[in-house]
């Protein structure tokens, strides 16, 4: 297990816990009470820390090398049923966006989301999570297809950014954004939107537009992040900290500020302390969601979701 830099008084405490554990193993001595006070101390740490977090701390735990990505969540949730779907009929399959049918009990759905890969190989593959023209392209045709069949659509988002390249701006990286998040504001069927890591700018937008926004306690969502935002008004990456408590990235904010629907808490950790936990409070959230859009006529549905996106950024002095 990797350890972030305020975890440390955590990682402390569990390398005690272990050492006493091996010790009653290997000596046969009764250790039970040293254990069970280590162990007290160790969830007394955690409900401090993890209850205390600051932006950049959350921004921090959404980046954790152990955290589940998309890929984990949909073979997780579809219990391997899932049916990946390739291509965007124009120009090639991005690997960087991922899509295709998978079922939850009896309900099928259309899954699409970023993957950035599990270590240094997949995340060159995958682009690390960046998405090319032809990722949101393939997106739209995903959910196009999931419109034809009546089908419920799930965008798990965790990106940071759309791919920045010459190339991709060459084969319209705005004017593919763009169009999904308008055909995606138009689409028939329910939409159910999930920030489970990184939301930044466009390219977390770009499948972001749903019936319910939802983001994972210890995820952020942004037009910029905030290295990039400090090294922009102060030349350098040193004031990210406070670049993060300005923008308001958080879970928390964002629900306060009314641009996201609801937030799924995180076991205590982290996803990635518990990613089996994880996974089944995200299943249940996404039927829960899904029952209550089913029963919506498609065309107030549309007209609830435009409203909700249309008074966004709109106040009254």
């Amino acid at each position: 297990m990797d350890y972030l830099s305020f975890e440390k008084p955590i990682e402390e405490l569990e390398v005690q816990l272990s050492k006493a554990r091996e010790l009653a193993d290997e000596t046969g001595v009764d250790m039970a009470k040293s254990i069970d006070d280590i162990r007290q101390k160790l969830d007394e740490a955690k409900k401090k820390i993890y209850g205390n977090l600051s932006a950049w701390e959350r921004v921090q735990l959404s980046r954790h090398p152990q955290r589940p990505y998309t890929q984990a969540y949909i073979n997780a949730i579809t219990e391997g049923n899932f049916i990946e779907m390739h291509g965007d009929r124009g120009v090639k399959d991005d690997k960087a966006m991922i899509g295709g049918w998978g079922m939850i009990g009896d309900q099928s759905y259309m899954f699409i989301g970023q993957q950035k890969g599990v270590n240094t190989k997949m995340r060159q593959y995958r682009n690390f999570g960046m998405a090319n023209p032809e990722g949101y392209r393939k997106a739209l045709r995903l959910m196009k297809q999931a419109e034809k069949f009546g089908r419920p659509i799930i965008t798990l988002i965790d990106t940071p950014g759309a791919f920045p390249g010459l190339e991709a701006e060459e084969r319209g990286q705005g004017e593919a954004i763009a169009k999904n998040i308008m055909e995606m504001s138009r689409l028939k069927v329910p939409v159910i939107c999930i920030i489970i890591g990184e939301g930044a700018s466009g390219g977390a937008i770009g499948i972001g537009v749903g019936d319910k926004v939802l983001m994972l306690e210890n995820t952020w969502y942004s037009v910029i992040s905030p290295e990039s935002c400090s090294s922009i008004l102060w030349r350098t990456w040193d004031y990210k900290e406070t670049a993060a408590d300005a923008l308001k990235l958080t879970a928390k904010d964002m629900k306060k500020n009314g641009l996201i629907d609801g937030i799924i808490k995180e076991p205590l950790g982290g996803a990635h302390a518990n990613p089996e936990a994880m996974f089944e409070i995200v299943k249940r959230e996404i039927t829960k969601h899904t029952k209550v859009l089913l029963k919506m006529d498609p065309q107030e549905r549309i007209e609830a979701r435009m409203e909700k996106f249309f008074s966004m950024g709109v106040f009254a002095e």
